[in-house]
């Protein structure tokens, strides 16, 4: 009788249980700055174009940069919906479902951080004055936006959710899940969003700062995003139609 030849078979090498965790961070880590990069990088280059050189330093507004800056938006929060798909979520996953009742929790929220700007601004406005002897003040929406025609209405309309789906219901999870500190996450999501804002002069920047503060607080407690895009959409309602008044 021939005996049967005994054969072995490759076993792949175990797995380190450790390393997909890790891995994980890191493509989570890379995905953050990908989509912060995409979404900011521009507007933040901008700022700081017109924070040094002044409004002239980026000519007239067009209408094609209307609409350039909203297609940029909507190709940001394609990736941002593309990156939460991966993970098995969508972007209403991040707090934006749609409820009456936090509409009605936005419009606190804007008086709020309307209250919250004021007084910040007020507090800085005096230490400038108690240290250089004269009062500064920031660059208008006027001169920056000039008169923006009905192509920069799809603009406004959808920069509130732009900006507070980027920095704040997509930022702020993200460094509290990777980090595990809600305080920083609020700190970012707030230095990052003044760092866009910056063309408003530092002092404009800062009191916008104390706004932006009291959103990211309010996320940080509730990872309600609806108010906040609601508190965010009045402002820049109001700030559109200060604008048109003075055509």
């Amino acid at each position: 009788m021939t005996s049967i030849p005994y054969t072995t078979v490759d076993t792949p090498p175990p797995v380190n249980a450790a390393a997909k965790p890790v891995e994980n961070k890191r493509l989570r880590y890379f995905e953050l700055c990908l989509v912060l990069l995409v979404a900011l990088s521009t507007p933040f280059l901008n700022s700081a174009l017109i924070l040094v050189h002044g409004p002239s330093a980026i000519g007239h507004v067009s209408s094609f940069r209307w609409i350039s800056g909203f297609v940029h938006e909507v190709v940001t929060l394609a990736l941002l919906g593309y990156v939460l798909a991966r993970r098995g979520r969508r972007i209403r996953d991040l707090g934006s479902r749609w409820s009456l009742r936090d509409c009605g929790v936005g419009l606190l929220v804007a008086v709020a951080a309307y209250t919250s700007c004021i007084a910040g601004g007020t507090v800085l406005q005096t230490i400038h004055y108690l240290m250089a002897g004269d009062m500064v003040t920031g660059s208008s929406s006027g001169a920056l936006f000039a008169h923006p025609g009905l192509p920069g209405v799809p603009y406004f309309l959808l920069n509130p959710f732009f900006e507070e789906l980027i920095v704040r219901a997509y930022l702020m999870p993200e460094i509290v899940e990777l980090t595990g500190s809600t305080a920083l996450a609020i700190v970012v999501s707030v230095v990052v969003q003044i760092s866009y804002h910056l063309y408003y002069g530092w002092f404009g920047a800062s009191c916008l700062g104390f706004t932006f503060l009291i959103f990211a607080l309010y996320y940080g407690r509730y990872r309600r995003a609806l108010p906040v895009i609601v508190a965010h959409e009045l402002y820049d309602s109001i700030g559109l139609i200060r604008i048109w008044s003075k055509i």
